[in-house]
């Protein structure tokens, strides 16, 4: 391990990451908030998909959301425990997709925009769990 100063960014990053993920708690429980009327308003083919998704899906949402919190709580506080949280919250992105794009074919639902959003959710996931990596080899996290 390299001991190194922490960069004076890495703060403003992980707050940005902070809210990032709590906008992903607020969908989450939005989502969870749904009603049959709100469903009822839906196009057909979406009512479906929300009055079915299966439990290991929604868990896995609740856990890919909840540990990125965590993960950039632990980030500001300069603790190596982010890694884990979002490696696993990583892995619980990958599980919400699996359903999302294999098994209700979102883009077929929603059109390709449906993929916009699952990408980007993605690729902050990623750079999350890297900067957590890096953090930990440089030292800047304990």
């Amino acid at each position: 391990m390299t001991t190194s100063t922490t960069p004076t960014w890495l703060k403003s990053v992980a707050w940005a990451a902070l809210v990032w993920n709590l906008l992903g708690v607020i969908a989450f429980i939005m989502q969870l908030l749904m009603t049959p009327e709100m469903i009822s308003k839906l196009p057909v083919d979406q009512q479906a998909a929300y009055s079915n998704t299966p439990l290991w899906s929604t868990l896995a949402f609740a856990v890919a959301v909840f540990a990125g919190t965590v993960g950039c709580i632990f980030l500001l506080l300069k603790n190596a425990i982010a890694r884990v949280c979002f490696a696993l919250s990583l892995i619980a992105i990958f599980i919400q997709q699996f359903y999302n794009f294999i098994v209700i074919n979102s883009i077929e639902l929603l059109g390709a925009s449906a993929v916009f959003m699952p990408l980007l959710v993605i690729i902050i996931a990623v750079l999350l769990l890297q900067l957590s990596h890096r953090g930990k080899q440089q030292g800047w996290l304990r």
